[in-house]
């Protein structure tokens, strides 16, 4: 994916698993599968049977989990994050899983998502004397429970849920339970699977077919489970009316062979190529997608139009981290790092160059001039979603308002800006029904396309994002 270079960021991915012998190893391979969802950052918390231990750092999976580090992990039950930085920034500290002891006993806290009234619970408890040891949203979570007045861990952690507002899908582990919440809007993906008789959760179904694991359901808005020697009991926390998976998981952010909410993400992106193909006919002679995740749309869209499929752009695999630098100048610099046109296939040819969103501007700019000074005659851009004109506050990194391109810009205005012959995007009624979605949009969180949101934005936090502006 290019989301370092575009400005468009994963959240962040879990995974956790319940009675398995292998518990931590089995982490590993999972969180390697989800790495897509980010690289700043990872960790494994395991349950020895009586105390919890963490092995965390900065870098990407197989960076920190050597050989060494992964035999100190020893325990049946484990949980497992990557960490794409949104709330809070970088740093050490604010790796996750984050880890709590206290003479009542240990915590450990994973979370993808994002928080809107983090701000003003951090004011509230420490006003009341709680000392916050990162600058993550996730620890607030840890604080309301130990602070809760109910006398048993379940009602204290339902009544410290209940007061969050945002996107979370949340894995507690204590020394006797692996506890799994999901938002009451289910903005995130979080779904339950078994591999034998341990119990597997994660943020994307790709990490079960890794490890061999069987998907049972999706979690469901506004649940908790609790998973314990005795098994796993479900209870629901809060009842949400308006149910708003994010749209952009199916658009960009997760893997192709995962599935969300019982629609498969290649097939879902296939979808939106092909209705792309139907509502802008071009007369060209190849079409390229994007690598990786405009692939599926790309097909799509060759598919429906009859123009061959070209692997017209090639990415290298084996660039460092460059996403780690802020500059534009770097970040542009990035695109020709990790893309390079095939002169052979584009030569001579009027090109179809599928992606899946335009954020700043900056990566389609560039693949446009690579594409034609391979020797393309044309270059007409399908985007394979609709304008991001408002920025994401439930964990997606897609700038402030003001960094948006289409934001303040026409289509046309964006056409001319990034040098493309011609620049679609996909409808929102068309992304809707290639999603299965025929009428209305109940189900789907829209926010970053039409600027209607699930969910109260709290004042603090549009502060932060204007301040990024």
């Amino acid at each position: 994916m290019l989301a370092e270079i575009k400005g468009l960021n994963e959240e962040c991915g879990v995974f956790g698993v319940w009675g398995h012998k292998d518990a931590a190893q089995l982490t590993y391979y999972a969180l390697h599968a989800l790495q897509h969802r980010g690289q700043e950052g990872t960790g494994i918390v395991v349950n020895d049977g009586n105390t919890l231990k963490v092995v965390k750092g900065e870098g990407l999976v197989t960076e920190i989990f050597t050989a060494d580090r992964m035999a100190e992990l020893t325990g049946n039950t484990a949980i497992g994050h990557v960490r794409y930085a949104t709330a809070g920034g970088g740093g050490y500290e604010n790796v996750q899983p984050l880890l709590f002891h206290s003479q009542t006993g240990s915590l450990a806290l994973a979370h993808n998502g994002n928080l809107v009234n983090a701000n003003s619970l951090k004011h509230q408890l420490e006003a009341q004397g709680s000392i916050f040891q990162t600058s993550s949203d996730t620890e607030v979570l840890a604080h309301l429970i130990r602070r809760s007045g109910f006398p048993n861990m379940n009602d204290k952690v339902k009544n410290a849920l209940s007061m969050l507002k945002g996107a979370y899908a949340y894995l507690i582990l204590t020394e006797t339970e692996l506890m799994v919440a999901l938002d009451p809007h289910g903005l995130r993906p979080l779904s339950l699977g078994c591999l034998g008789d341990a119990y597997v959760v994660a943020s994307e179904t790709c990490a079960f077919d890794v490890i061999g694991a069987e998907y049972i359901r999706d979690v469901e808005p506004g649940e908790l489970l609790i998973i314990n020697e005795n098994g796993i009991k479900s209870e629901m926390f809060s009842v949400s009316s308006t149910k708003a998976i994010c749209t952009m998981e199916y658009v960009y952010f997760s893997r192709p062979d995962s599935n969300i909410q019982g629609i498969n993400v290649h097939t879902a992106r296939k979808n939106m190529g092909k209705r792309l193909a139907m509502e802008a006919p071009i007369e060209a002679d190849v079409v390229t997608g994007v690598p990786d995740s405009s692939i599926s749309a790309a097909i799509g869209y060759a598919e429906e139009s009859g123009i061959p499929y070209e692997m017209g752009l090639i990415k290298n695999k084996y660039v460092g981290r460059t996403f780690i630098q802020p500059s534009q100048s770097l970040r542009e610099q990035g695109v020709k790092m990790k893309l390079s046109a095939v002169r052979g296939v584009v030569e001579g040819k009027r090109v179809v160059m599928v992606d899946d969103s335009i954020v700043r501007g900056t990566t389609s700019r560039r693949i446009v001039k690579m594409l034609k000074e391979a020797g393309a005659t044309e270059v007409h851009v399908v985007i394979s979603s609709p304008p991001i004109k408002n920025p994401c506050y439930y964990g997606i990194d897609t700038s402030s308002k003001e960094e948006l391109i289409a934001s303040d810009k026409s289509v046309e205005e964006i056409r001319q800006l990034i040098g493309a012959d011609s620049l679609t995007f996909l409808s929102l009624e068309g992304m809707l029904v290639s999603l299965g979605q025929s009428e209305g949009t109940n189900g789907f969180c829209l926010g970053c396309f039409t600027g209607n949101y699930p969910t109260e934005i709290y004042p603090d936090t549009l502060q932060y994002y204007y301040q990024k502006g």
